[in-house]
């Protein structure tokens, strides 16, 4: 095991704000890290300090002398009219064979291998970049925020390559699926200073939640003895026979300490519009063809959304998630058929084309105060627009100096504020940090009105989705599974090799194809049954690897070689068992 790098009593500022305080830290070449941190922290300027792109005002940052890094551009990289593999050779100066070997492993082959790699989406792009970093044979990987505009489908397929990647990479992302996929140490920054913690990041937060509430515990008995002590030096000071004892308790109290407690940063709390919850269809789609003038993307959408649900538009990138959306809000005409929104519906919505839109002379404050519910107090403005990060005289900053992140959060920050009774967002979660993702999560949970989204966050779609819309080949339906078996089949697609084309020709296979039977369409009763068995098979599937988790769990801790032999037999036999089951669904889906 070598070190890559080690961080020595860094310290770096900008202005009044201090990034790294005698912060330090050492990353080997066997490690898969996780870099956390708020957003401000100062993640993104500690990569550019390790790849030399910045110095530190104090401190070293020591680097193996064969240290080879990867960085992820976020920069287009490509030249006009390139090929993928055109980009591969010329970039790594490797032969063809080696970079179209390397480009099969992210599914670059045929067209998006030799077409114009500037016609791909950023899904695309973004494989052919991994590809890059993989010709050149790095021996550590700096991924900033990889997963941010990535789908589903190109998400899992990174995950599959860190996994196998044998060397360290270092990632900073606020998509914590991703990184307990993919990391199995954490990195943390908070006020300057770096914590390495040996483990994935659910537990580095539960580490850091005890942590913060013994430090609390621990404060409270400190507060205590302050409070003694002070009443005793009260009482006695002026006493004869008694000064000297107060003097030496005046001793004790100067040494009492009260822990300083890292979460007192700024923490989100995010209120959802309140309204009455309503009852009936909050959305039809009848007949309904979308798209634009010279490109139709779907047709024949016959859908319906009910009040209070929280639906989630899935898909890959390309597919037409936001053009859907902006069709149902209006802010695209219908090619053919119609959407018809319920009685009273009142609509926010979330989305670029909105936020871009913005009264550009108004401050944050005007803007907040203009979108806010009659009878909202400043405190209340301020606390939603200090969630949205907002704090101080930012709330003073005019909304034309606003970047695009800042922009994004203040639409975000205006909905909450209102009293729609429909939330249509588009990627709530960008240009936002763990906490404040997990505070938005729990706000639409508590909002008794309706949600229609999108989202590349596995977990946030996880937690607040009660229904699941595929939008994939041309087509928009109501998917049967919850979103995990969405996510299980996707995995399963890409572990096969079973890749739709993203839209550039095939259709998905239906039901009716698995069963041989494509010309006859199945009863209604069929198709319940049908359902109903890729339900229980998907149920069964859940419980087995449950099992086997628990099994290999109990196989660590085990010291007699009988019970060993025992538990091993019972792995062997469940993933058998597994592994049939998972054969079974792939053959009906």
């Amino acid at each position: 095991m070598a070190v890559l790098f080690q961080i020595r009593n860094a310290h770096l500022s900008y202005g009044d704000q201090v990034l790294l305080d005698n912060a330090e830290a050492t990353i080997t070449d066997d490690a898969k890290v996780g870099f956390v941190g708020r957003n401000g922290a100062g993640k993104s300027t500690l990569l550019r300090v390790l790849m030399g792109e910045e110095e530190l005002d104090a401190g070293e940052v020591i680097r193996h002398p064969n240290l080879r890094i990867g960085y992820l551009r976020q920069h287009d990289p490509f030249a006009p009219e390139e090929s993928a593999l055109d980009f591969l050779m010329r970039d790594s100066e490797q032969p063809d064979w080696k970079c179209g070997e390397i480009a099969g492993q992210f599914e670059i082959k045929g067209d998006y291998l030799n077409g114009p790699v500037k016609s791909l989406s950023g899904g695309w792009q973004t494989r052919v970049k991994l590809a890059a970093l993989l010709l050149h044979e790095p021996n550590l990987l700096i991924l900033d925020e990889p997963t941010n505009f990535l789908d589903l489908r190109t998400q899992i397929l990174l995950e599959h390559f860190l996994i196998s990647f044998r060397q360290a990479c270092l990632i900073v992302s606020h998509d914590r699926t991703f990184l307990k996929s993919t990391c199995d140490h954490t990195l943390d920054l908070t006020r300057g200073t770096l914590t390495m913690y040996p483990g994935k990041i659910a537990k580095f937060l539960e580490y850091q939640s005890e942590r913060r509430e013994q430090a609390i515990r621990e404060n409270a008995s400190t507060a205590t003895k302050q409070r003694q002590l002070e009443k005793f030096i009260a009482k006695n000071k002026a006493g004869a026979n008694t000064a000297s004892q107060a003097r030496s308790k005046q001793k004790q109290l100067e040494r009492l300490k009260l822990n300083e407690i890292a979460s007192d940063e700024k923490t989100a709390h995010i209120r959802a519009p309140l309204v009455n919850p309503k009852q009936g269809a909050a959305i039809r789609c009848e007949d309904l063809a979308i798209g634009y003038p010279d490109h139709r993307v779907s047709e024949d959408i016959n859908l319906e959304i009910e009040h209070q649900q929280r639906a989630a538009i899935v898909g890959d990138n390309g597919q037409g998630k936001t053009t859907l959306l902006r069709t149902l809000v209006g802010s695209l005409d219908p090619l053919d058929g119609r959407t018809r929104w319920g009685h009273n519906c009142s609509i926010g919505t979330y989305a670029q084309h909105v936020y871009t839109t913005l009264p550009p002379e108004d401050t944050v404050l005007e803007y907040l105060e203009q979108q806010a519910l009659h009878g909202t107090t400043d405190q209340q403005i301020l606390a939603v627009a200090g969630s949205l990060l907002f704090h101080d005289d930012h709330v003073h900053k005019k909304v034309k100096v606003l970047s695009g992140g800042e922009r994004a959060r203040l639409c975000m920050a205006g909905l909450l504020l209102g009293d729609y009774n429909i939330l249509v967002l588009d990627e709530p979660g960008n240009h936002l940090d763990v906490e404040t993702v997990e505070a938005l999560a729990e706000a639409l949970l508590a909002y008794k009105g309706t949600v229609i989204f999108t989202a590349h966050d596995r977990h946030f779609v996880n937690r607040i989705a009660t229904a699941i819309i595929e939008v994939r080949d041309g087509t928009v339906k109501n998917y049967v599974g919850d979103y995990d078996s969405y996510v299980y089949r996707i995995n399963k697609e890409i572990e096969a090799g079973d890749r739709e084309s993203n839209g550039r020709g095939g259709a998905s296979r239906t039901p009716d194809d698995k069963l041989g039977n494509s010309n006859q369409p199945l009863s209604q009763n069929k198709q319940r049954e049908f359902k109903k068995k890729i339900k229980s098979i998907e149920r069964k599937i859940a419980k087995l690897d449950e099992e086997r988790k628990s099994l290999n769990e109990a196989m660590l801790s085990v010291t007699d070689p009988e019970k060993a032999m025992q538990i091993h037999e019972k792995i062997e036999s469940v993933t058998k068992e597994l592994t049939n089951a998972e054969e079974e669904w792939l053959e009906l889906n």
